[in-house]
């Protein structure tokens, strides 16, 4: 059944039956590829998108759900070639390792920043809470979430 999905601020078509999860649609049938498949159950974080100005794990969304919804991938983030202050604050504190997590940490930190312009160090730890990451650069992810709040300001 076709669906358009308004993704990265643009129409979408997809056909493709209604429950099949948004995070698969965005992979096989858009080519959206940085939204990572983790563990399937919305525990890891891989999978996160921005859903109607929400962090949301893309996993347990339907392409039904999704079709009423304003997503936003990590592809989304950057503007004309030009990285977001999010993603330009990682790259410049080396805030990965494996980079297997980092595009959910990254939606994690735009929305926390879009709703939140100037966090404390309490409130970034507690909006990647849902972000696992293996090789442990928690520390290097928050110092550039609140590096990206400062230049946002």
């Amino acid at each position: 059944m076709k669906r358009t999905l308004t993704v990265n601020g643009a129409g979408r078509e997809v056909d493709v039956a209604p429950s099949v999860s948004l995070l698969s649609a965005l992979r096989d049938d858009l080519g959206l590829t940085a939204t990572r498949y983790g563990c399937g159950r919305g525990q890891c974080g891989a999978c996160y998108v921005i859903a109607d100005g929400r962090a949301v794990a893309s996993c347990l969304l339907t392409v039904d759900q999704a079709a009423r919804m304003e997503i936003t991938t990590v592809e989304g983030l950057a503007t004309d070639g030009t990285l977001s202050p999010v993603q330009q604050a990682f790259a410049d504190l080396d805030a990965m390792q494996c980079g297997y997590c980092t595009s959910g940490m990254l939606i994690s930190a735009t929305a926390l920043l879009d709703r939140d312009p100037e966090p404390d160090e309490a409130e970034v730890r507690d909006a990647l809470a849902g972000n696992l990451c293996r090789c442990g650069v928690y520390g290097r992810a928050i110092r550039a979430v609140l590096t990206a709040a400062e230049a946002l300001r």
